[in-house]
This record gives structure tokens, sequence and C-alpha cells, in this order.
């Protein structure tokens, strides 16, 4: 067994016969499960188990020194051998681009989702769009790297001290696991930022095109209709409205115009395919799972342009939208910058890189000024913050069932960039399976708006209040928005950027999402900050 230092010499000093203590070298981290995916473990022999510590081991690990002599039968040197020393040499330090204080922003805001949730999992990653660092990444559950063959919470350990050993290591391989790298999901809703920015940059579409939303839009060359989230249509809107309502048919639209192969080539630009992988600088990246194009037709065409019937990893879907926030330059993603000795001289650097460059930078702005629409005044209210530009997209995706088709349990998720003059990050919050309320817009958005509140001023980026916003802090009270026609997770999200509280009607209908009838109190109505509205379902 392993003992600190300061127990092993109290042990010595009992002198106590038959007790031996031998002296070794173990790798300690100091903040137990802080990043600890990504990090990673050591086994016995300090050797990388996961995360950087497996990527990194051949740097990290050194040379141990040896002695290579001649000698006879007992071990005594020869007279006439030879000898050689090989002197020890001390592993390189690694240099992350992970941001600490972020990191801790990160994680803090993910625990309080935790609670806020009751969620099977939450990841965050953070990333600089500008140079593809990532800036915050934070899974929760995590693990103790210190004591990487004990489950995470003690009420598993009976559960697992029962498993075979087989057992044992399958459960030690998915709590060790890195998902924002190694797992896929349906994006739902997020995934329309790179069909609208495919459409867009192609001229299929523009900010000031009219479309016209019947709820049901029956796919072109086919007797099937698709239907959007609302019961209600809505109408007559612009391109910028219908991402703000997340309007599938719309959606379905521009990928019907874009067609299937000039589709699939945005797919493959953005890094979206079963076969590209970031190259992101941890072990075990995923690819997307995504259908083979000479297999799909029309209608799974249309699935797709609003994120179901793919699946991607956070770490693909970030940079992809990274490219946005890049003036549409694609970056690879990376966790290490640079090796240092243990003098903290630089022995080598890892450079950033540009991966291609995907949509212009027109379009990179043009959809700037739609992400900014959707927390501004669409579904992602919950993460605006006050004297901040905000830029954002809301998901909300039911998980694929074992055995067939779709389950109850859903992804949840908001994916955002800050400030949209001059973004300098990107963040990605993914909510698995929250329990009560599950929409992006209450579950994902108000995590990724707690890293932001902390994030930008200590990033240096000061807040910059609109005439309504600086009346807003100094007044209790706010006037309510109009949310009659609007979704209930949009509904969600309006309030939640005036700092209102709702209620669903009746009650039981919380967990659906409805397109809301009524209202109470009436738009316009000042009520005290922290009130709460009454939304109705027909």
């Amino acid at each position: 067994m392993y003992l600190d230092k300061e127990t092993a010499d109290k042990i010595r000093e009992l002198e106590i016969y038959g007790i031996e203590l031998a002296e070794n070298a173990k790798r300690y981290y100091p903040l137990g499960d802080f990043a600890s995916q990504l990090l990673g473990s050591v086994n016995d022999d300090n050797e990388g188990r996961s995360g950087v510590e497996f990527q990194y081991d051949e740097y990290l690990s050194g040379v141990a020194g040896r002695w290579i002599k001649n000698t006879d039968l007992n071990g005594n040197s020869l007279a006439y051998g030879e000898e050689k020393y090989y002197q020890a040499e001390d592993g390189l330090n690694v240099v992350l681009t992970i941001d600490e204080v972020l990191q801790h922003y990160a994680e803090n805001a993910v625990a309080n989702g935790m609670k806020e949730t009751n969620a099977s999992r939450i990841m965050c990653l953070v990333m600089d769009p500008a140079t593809g660092d990532v800036l915050a990444m934070a899974t929760n559950p995590g693990f103790d790297p210190n004591e990487p063959l004990t489950p995470v919470k003690k009420s598993e350990q009976k559960k697992f001290d029962k498993m075979t050993t087989e057992e044992q290591g399958t459960y030690l391989n998915q709590m060790w696991r890195n998902p924002i790298i190694s797992d896929t999901y349906e994006p739902g809703s997020t995934f329309k930022l790179l069909t609208t920015s495919s459409a867009l940059e192609e001229g299929v579409t523009s900010l000031t095109t009219k479309y016209q939303c019947n709820v049901g839009y029956e796919v072109p060359g086919t007797h099937v209709t698709l239907h959007c989230w609302s019961s209600v249509p809505h109408g007559t809107e612009t391109l910028k409205e219908a991402v703000g309502n997340s309007c599938n048919p719309v959606q379905i639209q521009m990928a019907m115009k874009l067609g299937k192969e000039k589709y699939y080539d945005y797919l493959e630009m953005f890094g979206i395919t079963s076969v590209s992988l970031t190259h992101i600088d941890l072990p075990g990246e995923a690819t997307a799972q995504v259908q083979p194009e000479d297999l799909i037709g029309p209608v799974e065409l249309a699935t797709i342009s609003y994120g179901q019937g793919v699946a991607v990893t956070p770490i693909q879907l970030v940079s992809a939208v990274c490219a946005i926030g890049n003036d549409g330059v694609l970056m690879q993603p990376r966790v290490v910058k640079e090796l240092t000795d243990s003098n903290g001289d630089t022995v080598k650097t890892f450079e950033t890189k540009e991966v291609r460059k995907v949509i212009s930078s027109k379009t990179a702005d043009e959809m700037k000024e739609i992400m900014e629409y959707v927390v501004s005044e669409g579904g992602g209210g919950k993460a605006k913050v006050a004297g901040y530009r905000i830029g954002g997209k809301t998901g909300t995706a039911d998980k694929p069932s074992a055995t067939g088709g779709y389950s109850e349990d859903t992804y949840s998720s908001f994916i955002g960039m800050a400030p949209m003059d001059d973004p300098q990050f990107v963040i990605l919050v993914v909510v698995d399976s929250p329990k009560g309320i599950q929409f992006g817009s209450t579950t994902a958005a108000p995590i990724a708006k707690e890293f932001m509140e902390n994030a930008l001023p200590y990033l240096g980026v000061n807040p910059k209040y609109t005439e309504e916003e600086e009346k807003a802090l100094k007044s209790e009270y706010v006037y309510v928005p109009n949310v009659k026609g609007k979704s209930y997770s949009a509904a969600i999200g309006v309030l939640g950027k005036y700092d209102l509280e709702y209620q669903a009607i009746p009650k039981e209908s919380e967990n659906e999402d409805f397109t809301v009838v009524e209202q109470y109190p009436k738009a316009g109505k000042k009520i005290k900050k922290g009130g709460k509205v009454y939304l109705y379902r027909e």
C-alpha cells in the first residue's frame, strides 16, 4: 500500500520489527478530480493510462539511468570488463492551453448544473476560435486520479466489488473515458447553425429571405410530411426569425436547395463525416456518425438538416462553430502548446494549425448576427449576460433507445459565443438526461451563462450596457415581454433574459414543448424582477 511521507516517517519512528518501508515515486494530483478526464491518470508504474498522461507519456516519463558492466556469476566486476554509465534524464513538463481560472469557472458551473438538473452527466467545452486552444474542458461526474481504481460514488463501490474482473475493467474504462472526445450524441437544433451557414455561403438563402411555416412540410419527391416542433404555424418569417424560432421546415427547405452532394461537401469542410477527426492531441477521438451519402434520400437529408439522424462529438461541433467566430476559418484544436524542461526552458513548441477556410467572412458575420438574435430575442435568453453581446443556439434531442427508436431521455444543449463583436471563446454545454424540464434553454443555457458571467470580466472584456440594460439594472421592476405564440421552451428563454420565473398551465405540461396561446401577466405589464409569468397551452 502507498503512504505519504509524513505517515511513513511516523511508522519508522516506531521501529516495529517485520515492517519494511520502500520509497518510490508516485504521481500526485493536488486538485483531485479537477479536469480528471482531460488530464487522465497513471498506473502503478507511473505510465500514462488515459488523457494527457497517456498522449504525452513518452515526454513525461523521462529516461531511467543505466549502469552496464561485465561481472562474474556473483556480480563482481571483472578487471578486464568494460563499463558504461547512462545518466538518468528527467521527463519534460507539458504546458496546457487550459486556463486554470476558466477551468474552475467551468467546473463550478457544471457542478451547480448537476444540482439543478439532476442529470446523468454534464459536459462543458470552451475553445478559443482564433487559435483552436481548448481553454476549459469539464465533465461531471469525474474521477479522482489519485484513486483511479475507486468508483466515483461510494454507493457504486458495493456494486463494483461484486463485478467480475472483466466487468470492473469495463466500468473503469467508462469512468476514465473523456466523452467530449470519445462519445457522440445527436446535437438537435444546435446543428442548424451549420445548415444555415452552408445555405448562406451557397447563396440559396439570405437574411432577408422570407419563409412560410405551416407546421407540416412535405419533403419534395416523397409523400412524407415532416413537422415543426410547433403545433401552431410560425407563419411568415425571415431567416433570422426562423433560426430564432428553431423552425424545422426552413432548415429542410435550405437543405433541399443545397442538394445532397453540396450539403455533404459542407459537412466535410466543417469536419463532420464518418472518417473525419479534429486531430486534437488527446487519445480515443471518435468520428461523427453520418449516413453514407449514397444511401440517404430526401427524408434523411431533411432530418439531418435540423440535427436528427446524425451524431457528433462535442469537440467536432465546437470546432465547427468556432469557424464562424474565426471569420470562417476552421482551426485544429489542441490542449498542449509546449514542452519545457526542469529549468522551465521551452524544448518543443506546438504551433496553432489552420485547417481550411470553410465559409466567407461575410457569411460568418451574418451567422454571428443570427446567433446574437437567438439570445437577445429568441429562445437563448437564459444565456444573456447584461452588458455583453452574446450569441448562441439551444438544442434538445431525444436520445436513441438501445431497443431502437428514441427514448424519453434527452441531450439538452446550448452552444454560445462571446462577445459577438470580437469572439474570445465558444462554449458548449451538453446536459445528458436531465430530470424534470429537459429543454436546452432551461438546463444548458443557465450553465453557460454562469460561466460567461465570470469568464468575460476575467478575460478583460468590459461590459457595455445599453440604455435599456442600465435602466433594468437600476430598477426593481421589469416589463413583461410578449411570449404569446412562441414555443414554451423559447418563451422560457425570453423570460430568463428579463429575470422572470415561469409556470406552465396546466402544470403537468411543463415537460412538453407547446405553443403559448396566452400569458399572465400580459405583455407590457410592469412587475418585480423574479416575478412569475404563467404560460397557457391550448
